[in-house]
């Protein structure tokens, strides 16, 4: 099945398509404890998010995965809003 489009619908298709993707929801980071005294795991953790200072703030996607290495620091970081 194909289908055809005028020119000023495919336009506002490709709008659409690009405003929805472009507007992903993200998330502010902080680290609110030292990583003195954590494992190596939970340090290169910090590191791969971008947190390298206590109370440093790093902004990201809101995924999957970001979300599970947050989980996994949870007692080191906090989310704001």
């Amino acid at each position: 099945m194909l289908i055809q489009l005028h020119k000023t619908e495919a336009f506002q298709l490709i709008k659409f398509l690009t405003v929805k993707f472009d507007t992903m929801a993200t998330i502010k980071i902080q680290q609110i404890k030292s990583r003195i005294g954590c494992t190596k795991t939970q340090k290169r953790t910090l590191d791969a998010l971008g947190l390298h200072k206590t109370n440093a703030i790093v902004e990201h996607e809101d995924n999957a995965s970001i979300m599970g290495m947050v989980n996994a620091i949870n007692h080191l970081v906090k989310i704001l809003d």
